[in-house]
């Protein structure tokens, strides 16, 4: 049976996988509980390694809105009646180990603000397509108070980007050519 597997290219749900809809939703509220928490963690290293005092104001104030997120994301466990919960998600831990990784391969300054905000929209987009499609998960479930949770963070994030791409465009990566 296993060669079988191997040659189709199928793979076996784990015990504990979700049949349902909702327990995907679920499934996807951890893995952004988790995110947004690590966020909160990382975004400090990223302002504290800018060099651009723009860069720094938008990091910080990316971190501010991002406490909040996290408890939008506790409200909407609430909403489900559900305790909240965070399950590891081996996406933003990639894109933080990443960012990371990019910081420790340029030097301080113009260039190394530009790869700051590669990394950081790199999470941005990851973030706007997660809670664009949990959303789209809330509405076809009829839940409400869920997807208005989602979608307020997802404006947040899409205009993150936004901003991120404006100080990239009329600054920084100038700078860093």
């Amino acid at each position: 049976m296993a060669k079988t597997k191997k040659a189709t290219g199928k793979i076996a749900p784990k015990a504990d996988a979700a049949d349902q809809l909702k327990d995907f939703m679920v499934d996807g509220l951890k893995d952004l509980y988790w995110a947004e928490k690590a966020l909160v963690k990382n975004l400090p290293k990223m302002a504290k390694n800018a060099t651009s005092k723009k860069l720094k104001d938008a990091v910080q104030g990316h971190l501010d809105e991002t406490k909040n997120q996290v408890k939008r994301l506790e409200a909407a466990f609430k909403a489900l009646k559900l305790k909240p919960a965070a399950e590891k998600c081996d996406a933003m831990d990639g894109l933080l180990k990443e960012a990371v990784s990019i910081m420790e391969e340029t030097e301080p300054g113009a260039v190394r603000d530009a790869a700051i905000i590669a990394a950081a929209q790199k999470v941005e987009h990851y973030e706007i397509a997660s809670y664009g499609t949990l959303a789209t998960y809330a509405k076809l479930l009829g839940e409400k108070e869920v997807m208005k949770l989602l979608l307020e963070t997802l404006k947040e994030e899409k205009t993150c980007d936004k901003d991120l791409t404006k100080l990239a465009k009329s600054e920084i990566n100038m700078k860093a050519k």
